[in-house]
């Protein structure tokens, strides 16, 4: 016959065991489901998943936008101005260049990579006031100014008056990545650029017939214009920088810019385009802009750094932050500016007649506009 106080603990026993095999398949449960929700990825998640209430963030979306992109071909000219033909040619060519930057985005590539590769094209594409097709100086002749930065470390390189450099979107990420500097000009671009190997082509290469045409009546409204209305006669005609922000799969941002400045500029003038800070600026912890416009305002109040600062010290959206500086900051006619934030939120703004742009992200949103 068994003991009674054998049984007992025989009983005590099995309970013991049953309770900690519950506790451990509870356990393990909890781990599981930690697990399964920490490796889904957001597009795994269907919509009604992605806006389900959790906790303290009830109502907020879970699913983010895996990468976006903005990209500008310069504020200025009304789609009016432009005329038919000239609006349809600036629509078609940021679509095209537009699906570029998103494919390399979607394929997983760098938003440094698609912001020096869509800015390649627009410098390609002689519509555009940055490389070929690049504005006169006063002197007849062209000089090209762009500066990229990396949102990640606040990495960054510029190049200023440029003549012989086919794409200066290139030397400039050049600068960031092979130099200890930031900033090179005139011809000591130019000879980094044959050290570096980049293409380089004669300053007959950037001169289009459209470009002459607007140099001439620069030159002749700059003859006719009242003593002491220097700079006036810049308002609400085509600029024509080139930029782009974007936001990669892994949550970096760069942005970037290029441009040939002003139509009959001085001789040697910088504008915004390759100062960081004025007319570029990334940081992962706030936004990435890119600006375009009457340069020297850019300068002075530090537009692309702003948009960032007001974010940062503020804690207002980037729409906000644009909508500050183009509608606070900067006078009526002086330019526009885009830019996103780190959650992929698209922002733009100008105070010209109007401002070539196209906007894209994982979401499916594609949009191209000139004016409203």
């Amino acid at each position: 016959m068994f003991q009674p106080r054998l049984i007992a603990s025989c009983f005590l026993m099995a309970l013991i065991c049953g309770a900690c095999l519950w506790v451990q398949t509870e356990s393990t449960d909890l781990r599981d489901d930690d697990t399964s929700a920490a490796i889904l990825q957001p597009s795994a998640y269907s919509e009604k998943q992605a806006k389900a209430p959790q906790g303290k963030n009830a109502g907020a979306p879970r699913l983010k936008k895996l990468y976006a992109i903005v990209i500008h071909g310069g504020a200025g000219s009304s789609p009016a101005q432009m005329g038919e033909k000239g609006r349809l040619g600036r629509e078609q060519a940021v679509t095209r260049i537009l699906k570029q930057g998103a494919a390399i985005l979607e394929q997983g590539g760098t938003s440094l990579d698609a912001v020096e590769q869509v800015i390649r094209s627009l410098e390609n594409d002689p519509i555009f006031n940055a490389g070929k097709g690049a504005v006169f100086n006063s002197a007849g002749g062209h000089e090209l100014d762009a500066s990229i930065m990396d949102g990640r470390d606040l990495s960054c390189g510029a190049v200023a008056g440029a003549k012989t450099v086919k794409n200066p979107i290139s030397l400039a990420r050049l600068v960031m990545t092979q130099t200890r500097h930031v900033l090179f000009a005139g011809d000591g671009a130019d000879r980094f650029g044959k050290e570096m190997g980049v293409e380089l082509v004669k300053q007959e290469y950037f001169s289009t017939m459209a470009a002459r045409k607007r140099w001439e009546r620069s030159k002749k409204a700059a003859t006719e214009k009242p003593k002491g209305a220097q700079g006036e006669s810049s308002r609400n005609k085509y600029y024509g920088t080139v930029g782009c922000v974007a936001l990669d799969r892994l949550g970096n941002i760069a942005a970037g810019t290029s441009t040939g400045g002003l139509s009959n500029k001085k001789y040697g003038r910088v504008g915004d385009s390759p100062i960081v800070g004025a007319g570029t600026y990334a940081d992962n912890r706030t936004c990435g802009v890119s600006c375009t416009g009457i340069g020297e305002h850019y300068i002075r109040n530090a537009i692309a750094y702003d948009v960032s600062a007001r974010m940062k010290y503020t804690h207002c959206t980037v729409q906000e932050a644009v909508d500050a500086v183009i509608n606070k900051t900067l006078k009526p006619g002086y330019g526009g500016v885009i830019a996103l934030d780190r959650k992929g939120n698209i922002a733009a703004g100008y105070n010209t007649g109007g401002m070539t742009r196209g906007i894209a992200d994982s979401g499916g949103r594609f949009d191209v506009r000139i004016g409203k």
